[in-house]
């Protein structure tokens, strides 16, 4: 040994600078909350966008008159008969 002052540690963390620097449960658990809400921002974005440009892609290929049995389509008169 030299003499001279002892070098700390990058490891050993300093007195108060770690406890000023490091962030509390609270607000480590607000900055995940807060990521988690601009990735699901994030996925509707994307879907919105997706449904802008090809608006026919999501619609289904059925109509609603597939159902009917009884009637043919156009033959609404005689049913309300």
């Amino acid at each position: 040994m030299d003499g001279g002052p002892p070098v700390p540690s990058p490891l050993v963390p300093l007195g108060n600078v770690s406890s000023d620097s490091s962030m509390s449960l609270e607000q480590k658990t607000t900055f995940v909350f807060v990521i988690l809400l601009f990735i699901f921002l994030g996925i509707l974005i994307v879907r919105c966008f997706r449904i802008l440009l090809d608006p026919y892609r999501s619609m289904p290929t059925s109509t609603w008159a597939d159902g009917l049995e009884g009637l043919e389509k156009g033959q609404f008169d005689h049913a309300l008969a």
